[in-house]
């Protein structure tokens, strides 16, 4: 299976990763269609095949219900060498999202991550920002404490998941990764991925299907051939589907490297 390094950070991720909002939150969603929550059975049966896929990166949030629970469940019976990355800041409760980026709410919620996901250190930490991201950075004290967590060993990488190509860019300046939406359809982050690249940060790159308005067999090459983008997260709770990005993914880099 083909690994691409994520920037400095040491770790390899392959082309597509498990957008794992689906196995936690059914509620509020930009999704075209909507869907059943998938039952505990079910939620095992897709990540065991996730792996058996060879996918290795499974994106969460605490935003996305009761998605970091399962995983951390699911992880209890499996010792699999995937990464994980998942967030701070925003939170979906009663129905509705609010975001917090004080230093004991972000400590907090590093904390609730590792006891839900039993794991002893987080691999990536991402700031989940609202649309007004650059506010957040400038305003709030969440950069420097995640970058303490990191220094106490909690964390290994840290970045922004954000919505402005403002705020990556300045996120540039300490971030080890970058999540970025970008696609055939918004491409506004096109300038911030490539000088990501040439500092050798990490680039993730979520809604590259537009949450399922552009057809897969052109949305995901479009991203992958993108000069600095690692990896491709993208949703979904159909074994099938999955497999069959993976499948159009390899096929996409392998022909780019002929």
């Amino acid at each position: 299976m083909l690994r691409r390094s994520l920037g400095n950070t040491g770790l390899q991720l392959g082309p597509i990763g498990f957008g794992a909002f689906k196995i936690g939150r059914n509620a509020k969603i930009k999704y075209p269609r909507p869907y059943d929550l998938p039952g505990d059975e079910e939620v095992t049966r897709l990540l065991d095949g996730l792996i058996d896929l060879g996918i290795n990166h499974f994106d969460t949030a605490p935003a996305y219900g009761i998605s970091e629970q399962r995983l951390g469940t699911w992880l209890s019976r499996r010792d699999v060498p995937i990464v994980i990355s998942t967030k701070v800041g925003e939170l979906f409760e009663d129905g509705n999202s609010r975001y917090v980026f004080d230093e004991a709410s972000v400590r907090a919620s590093v904390a609730n991550s590792l006891r839900l996901m039993r794991r002893d250190v987080l691999d990536v930490v991402l700031i989940h920002t609202p649309h007004d991201d650059v506010t957040v950075l400038k305003k709030t004290p969440v950069v420097e404490t995640l970058q303490s967590l990191k220094e106490a060993g909690d964390i290994r990488a840290i970045g922004l998941s954000g919505k402005t190509p403002e705020a990556a860019t300045m996120a540039l300046d300490w971030a080890d990764l970058l999540m970025v939406e970008f696609n055939a359809d918004d491409t506004s982050h096109a300038a911030v991925i490539e000088e990501a690249a040439r500092r050798e940060i990490g680039v993730l790159v979520k809604k590259g299907l537009a949450s399922g308005h552009l057809p897969a067999d052109q949305a995901i090459p479009f991203v992958l051939n993108q000069p600095g983008v690692t990896s491709l997260v993208i949703g979904g709770i159909n074994l099938k589907h999955m497999a069959d990005n993976l499948r159009i993914a390899e096929a996409a880099l392998s022909q780019e490297s002929v």
